[in-house]
C-alpha cells in the first residue's frame, strides 16, 4: 500500500515541501480519541498526540485534526508519534453542532463521495435525504443515495418508492441494496476507485457497518441484529473510523439524530435546483417565495408543477441558515 492509495496527491506533497515539512513523516488520521489520534502511514499505524504549539495556537476545534486529515508526524517511540501540522483540506463534511448556537461539528475531511444510506422501512424519509444531500453539496462532496434493506419490501412497493425518490431528487445516483441477498453490492463495488475516500452517512441501524463489512469481505466492524420491535438494526458504531482496503478508503460514521445544515445558499440551490430555476423568473430578485406577487415558485405550486413537500423542506432549511 502507498500513500497515494489512501488519497495522498501532488498538491499535498507540494504543500509539504513549500512549508518545510519534508523532514517529517506523512500520515492520515483514521480515528480520533479525545486528544489522541490513530495515524496511518504506508507501513505502520501510530498512536499520536499533538505537539504543544499546535494544540495551544488552534483558535477553535476545526483547526485540530479530524478523521480524514493528512498530518505531518515524527516518531518518538515504538508506534508512537507527535503531530506537527495539519495539511489543507480539499473538503470538510460538517453540520451544525447540536445545542451550540453558531458552531459547526466536523464529521470528516478530504472526502470525495458521500454514501447516504437510508433503509426502505421505517427509516425512509425524503426530507432527511434532501438534508444529507445539502450537507454534501455544501462540502463539495458528490452524494450517492443507497437505499438499504430492500429485501424487506416487495418488488412493486420498491419500484413505487424509487419513483418517489427520482421524482423528488434528480441528478443523484440511487443504488437499491440488500446486505442479506447482496443485491446492489457489485454496483457499489464498481464505483469504488483506489485513492478516493467514501464517507457513509445515515441514521443508526440502517446497515452502514454491515455494508462496509460486505464490501471489504470481512467482519471488521461490529454490527447489531435487527430488532423485531423497532424493525431496524441496533446502534453499534460509536465513533468515526477511516478504513483502508484494496479499492479505496471508507469512513464509517455514527448515526446522526440531528442534521443541521451550515450556512450555504449555494448548497441549497444545488439540492433544490428546480426551485432555483423557477426563482429566476420571479418578479423580485429578493423574492422569499412565500407571499410575493409575481413569484414563479408559488405559481408553479398552484399549478402542481412543483412538489409541495420539497418546497416546504426548502423553506425550513432556508430559515436555518
Amino acid at each position: 500500500m502507498t500513500l497515494e492509495d489512501i488519497g495522498y496527491n501532488r498538491e499535498l506533497e507540494a504543500y509539504r515541501k513549500e512549508n518545510n515539512l519534508d523532514s517529517f513523516g506523512v500520515g492520515r488520521v483514521i480515528s480520533e480519541h479525545k486528544d489522541r489520534y490513530t495515524v496511518k502511514t504506508e507501513d505502520c499505524e501510530f498512536d499520536a498526540e499533538l505537539i504543544g504549539n499546535l494544540r495551544f495556537t488552534a483558535m477553535n476545534r476545526s483547526e485540530l485534526p479530524a478523521v480524514g486529515d493528512w498530518v505531518s508526524i515524527s516518531e518518538y517511540d515504538e508506534n508512537k508519534a507527535l503531530v506537527h501540522a495539519v495539511f489543507p483540506r480539499k473538503s470538510v463534511l460538517e453540520r451544525k453542532a447540536i445545542g451550540k448556537l453558531g458552531q459547526t461539528q466536523i464529521i470528516a475531511t478530504n472526502i470525495d463521495f458521500g454514501l447516504i444510506v437510508q433503509s426502505v422501512n421505517r427509516d425512509f424519509n425524503l426530507n432527511r435525504l434532501e438534508r444529507y444531500i445539502t450537507i454534501c453539496n455544501s462540502s463539495k462532496i458528490d452524494p450517492i443515495i443507497v437505499l438499504s434493506k430492500i429485501d424487506l419490501m416487495e418488488e412493486p412497493e420498491l419500484e413505487e418508492l424509487l419513483t418517489q425518490v427520482r421524482e423528488r431528487i434528480k441528478n443523484v445516483p440511487i443504488i437499491p441494496l440488500s446486505n442479506q441477498s447482496k443485491v446492489g453490492i457489485n454496483e457499489i463495488k464498481s464505483i469504488l476507485i483506489k485513492g478516493n475516500t467514501y464517507c457513509l452517512l445515515g441514521s443508526s441501524g440502517v446497515g452502514k457497518s454491515t455494508l462496509i463489512n460486505t464490501i471489504i469481505g470481512e467482519d471488521l466492524l461490529e454490527t447489531g441484529a435487527i430488532s423485531e420491535r423497532i424493525d431496524r438494526g441496533k446502534h453499534v458504531t460509536t465513533q468515526r473510523e477511516l478504513i483502508v482496503f484494496e479499492k479505496g478508503v471508507l469512513i464509517d460514521n455514527p448515526g446522526m439524530r440531528e442534521i443541521g445544515i451550515t450556512d450555504s445558499s449555494d448548497a441549497l440551490e444545488m439540492t433544490f435546483d428546480e426551485i432555483l430555476k423557477l426563482s429566476q423568473e420571479c418578479k423580485y430578485k429578493d423574492c422569499s417565495h412565500t407571499s410575493e406577487d409575481g413569484c414563479a415558485v408559488l405559481t408553479a405550486l398552484e399549478k402542481d408543477q412543483l412538489n409541495p413537500e420539497s418546497y416546504e423542506n426548502f423553506l425550513k432549511m432556508e430559515k436555518e441558515r
